[in-house]
């Protein structure tokens, strides 16, 4: 009984960790509101940049995993591409290397578990502020606080391996066998990080070990590394639902944290060789050398062991990043090779064309701004094609797929047209012709306009998704007249690209256009119509089911609005 007590105090120790580990984390990410992910967006210009972003805001938020996964979202959804995610990526394991020597000062060198307590009140009081930021700096201090207090009931609620000197020979057993041992502690720390989702964890459990000296520093140094890999899980599982661009940004954390491993076990002994030298340089005792079993009666040594572990965590990642960070072009390759594009699927998040600042002259700038709005035009024909599909879609569960695809097209427009805006701002700023400046006036109108039809999409989604939490469905007749008002829409969006893809000069007639207008009008008027006859003549229409069919015809009028619209801002653009 005494025995299962001790496990249960061994494990609630360690979730009190980890929750304050997480409780500080989310504290400090609310605090910082969306500050984070903009500055994460924005400070990506150089290899430099993005690797103090990945430490900046890991230091910040105490959480490499954190940052990796935030990474892989603003992947997911376009905010990133995936040469600067593995930048920020690898900054994100350098500043993971503060958690541990957070850890290693606070947690074993100074007492500070004694102070906690009357902080746990402070940070309550913050909570109660009506502030939302307020609240979630309170919210940071009890995080911190539980992570300290776990971190001291951790230490003392290990068993005393002394008083089980069989449980210490086993341990001690399987540091026997040379360089197995090592693999087989590095297996160790892979496994407890995968359990835990948490390297943080792991590296306390790491340093709890051996400063109580159940373990040798090499077999510490293998478990460090053994954390590196199993923290990689943690953005593979948050990629495994998100498409394929950001399954790829989760990959080359992993590629890059199994490269570090493998280099750092071929020189392995050298490698702490390394630190033992660093450590020593410090005033410390070499961590290498030194009698662990001494450890107890000796605070320096235990001192100079910890940091030698967290100086070898530091150097790894320090080293690793400074190895790979001129090789990230290949790194993206071999992600590709091994995350595939999938069969007949393309998804464009970010601009194609426009890559930088304006070019040296006005008309050349706006020449490649066009391209970019035919790239966006095509983006939304595509969105559109995901909405026509839901229109027509049975299975709640491909809906929902369609559904997720119409919003985050929606989202993707928006990035888009702020982003051409800002590009075109830019070029208004230099000195323009009046024809320039017309044409530059068009091109804020037709990205309006395109944005509008990434709205139109999402509306749809939510028009189906209500009709179906009613449990109702359109009949054969109405999936019939959709897919014809679909088919009219397909030809209008033909006609708009192509009018979009002739050089502003030339485009002298936009009568695709306005046929295509015309009919989807009139097609809209014969289906209002037709849907007050049966509301007045046919006792067996739904009329719920009507609304919503009718609501759906005309956001599909709409977009053809929409679409009428971008052609006509384009031959505009060629007014005298």
């Amino acid at each position: 009984m005494q025995i299962l007590l001790q496990v249960l105090t061994l494990f609630g120790a360690l979730s009190m960790f980890l929750y304050g580990m997480t409780l500080m984390s989310e504290g400090l990410q609310k605090a910082a509101g969306d500050k984070l992910r903009s500055f994460l967006a924005a400070m990506t210009s150089t290899r430099l940049k993005r690797v103090i972003t990945g430490i900046i805001i890991t230091a910040l938020i105490q959480s490499s995993s954190g940052t990796t996964v935030m990474v892989v979202s603003m992947v997911n959804a376009g905010l990133l591409s995936l040469g600067n995610a593995i930048g920020v990526i690898m900054g994100a394991n350098i500043g993971t290397t503060i958690t541990a020597w957070l850890i290693a000062v606070f947690g074993f060198s100074v007492d500070i578990s004694t102070f906690a307590i009357p902080l746990v009140a402070l940070g309550f009081i913050f909570t109660l502020n009506k502030n939302n930021r307020t609240r979630s700096i309170g919210q940071c201090i009890i995080g911190f606080c539980l992570l300290i207090l776990g971190l001291a009931a951790l230490k003392s609620s290990v068993p005393n391996l002394d008083e089980h000197p069989e449980t210490l020979a086993f341990v001690q057993n399987l540091t026997q066998y040379r360089f197995l041992s090592v693999l087989i502690f590095l297996a160790l720390g892979t496994i407890l990080t995968i359990v835990l989702q948490a390297s943080s964890a792991t590296m306390a459990l790491t340093m709890v070990f051996v400063s109580n000296g159940w373990i040798g520093f090499d077999m510490a140094a293998a478990m460090v590394l053994g954390e590196n890999i199993g923290t990689t899980i943690t953005a593979n599982i948050a990629a495994s639902v998100a498409n394929y661009s950001a399954k790829r940004a989760a990959r080359a954390h992993t590629v890059f944290n199994i490269f570090g491993v493998v280099w750092v076990l071929i020189i392995f002994h050298p490698f702490l060789w390394l630190i033992g030298k660093v450590v020593s340089a410090l005033g410390l005792a070499d961590p290498t050398v030194a009698d662990l079993t001494m450890i107890d009666q000796d605070p320096a040594l235990k001192t100079s062991v910890l940091y030698g572990v967290c100086t070898l965590h530091t150097i790894f990642n320090l080293a690793n990043t400074m190895m790979l960070i001129w090789v990230v072009p290949q790194i993206e390759k071999l992600v590709t090779m091994l995350v595939p594009t999938p069969e007949g699927e393309a998804e464009v998040y970010r601009l194609k064309f426009i890559q930088g600042g304006p070019l040296s002259t006005a008309e050349l700038s706006l020449d490649e701004a066009e391209q970019e709005i035919v790239h966006f035009s095509e983006i939304c024909f595509n969105g559109f094609n995901y909405a026509r599909s839901a229109i027509s879609e049975t299975d709640p569960a491909k809906f929902e797929d369609l559904r997720a695809k119409l919003i985050k097209y929606e989202g993707i427009t928006d990035r888009i047209e702020y982003e051409i805006a800002a590009y075109l701002n830019e070029v208004s700023k230099g000195e323009i012709s009046e024809a320039s400046s017309r044409r530059i006036k068009g091109m804020y109108k037709i990205i309006g306009e395109l944005e509008s039809l990434g709205d139109s999409g999402e509306a749809i989604g939510r028009m189906l998704a209500r009709r179906n939490e009613h449990g109702k469905t359109f009949d054969e007749e109405q999936l019939k007249r959709l897919g014809r008002m679909c088919d009219l829409l397909d030809v209008a969006f033909k006609a708009m690209i192509e009018n979009m893809k002739t050089p502003y000069n030339a485009l002298k007639d936009i009568t695709n256009s306005n046929d295509a207008e015309y009919n989807i009008n009139e097609y809209r008027n014969t289906l209002r119509e037709e849907h007050i006859i049966n509301i007045e003549e046919n006792p067996d229409y739904n009329y719920q089911v009507g609304v919503f069919y009718m609501d759906i015809v005309a956001e599909l009028e709409k977009m053809g609005d929409f679409i009428i619209n971008i052609s006509e801002a384009k031959i505009a653009e060629n007014a005298a």
